[in-house]
């Protein structure tokens, strides 16, 4: 469950979670297990199960989380190639709330739309309420990472339809 494969060119690639992690250090573990579930998520709905092209995906997003960003620029390049888009406005009401903002993401890939929306109770109360504290002390910021690391510990064994629903619809 901590692997993510896609396409360069027809070659295929698999990068673990370990990878997408020293890809984006130590910061929000968490976020990289997030980015690595709604890929996990969606992918396989992009293309009936085949591996997609990286290049030729374009992710919309409500989640501003940079360990989400990571993992997603790490795997399909969206962001410094121009494809990846956060407004936190997307989604609507009833989706879980991030620190600022939504577990929200749409791909758009050759003709395919997915949306992916979290399943309650995967992020912790407190996570959140600590994450959004304004000037936290020295202890509040060892425990809040030491929070995200435990979501990420949580999350990636898990397989990602139950960490993340999904809905299919044409662009």
């Amino acid at each position: 469950m901590d692997t993510i494969t896609y396409l360069e060119n027809g070659e295929a690639f698999t990068v673990s979670f370990a990878e997408l992690l020293k890809y984006h250090g130590t910061g929000f573990p968490g976020g990289v297990a997030h980015g690595l579930k709604v890929m996990q998520r969606a992918f396989p709905l992009l293309d009936e199960g085949r591996p997609i092209e990286r290049r030729e995906v374009r992710i919309d997003t409500a989640f501003p989380g940079p360990g989400g960003r990571d993992a997603i620029e790490f795997v399909t390049r969206a962001l410094s190639e121009g494809r990846y888009h956060v407004d936190r406005a997307l989604g609507g009401e009833g989706i879980e709330e991030s620190p600022k903002g939504k577990y929200y993401f749409r791909f758009t890939y050759r003709g395919t739309v997915v949306e992916v929306t979290i399943r309650p109770g995967h992020v912790r109360p407190d996570f959140i309420a600590l994450a959004r504290k304004e000037g936290r002390t020295a202890e509040e910021e060892v425990e809040l990472a030491a929070l995200k690391r435990e979501m990420g510990d949580r999350l990636v064994p898990l397989t990602p339809e139950t960490v993340y629903d999904a809905k299919v619809s044409r662009a």
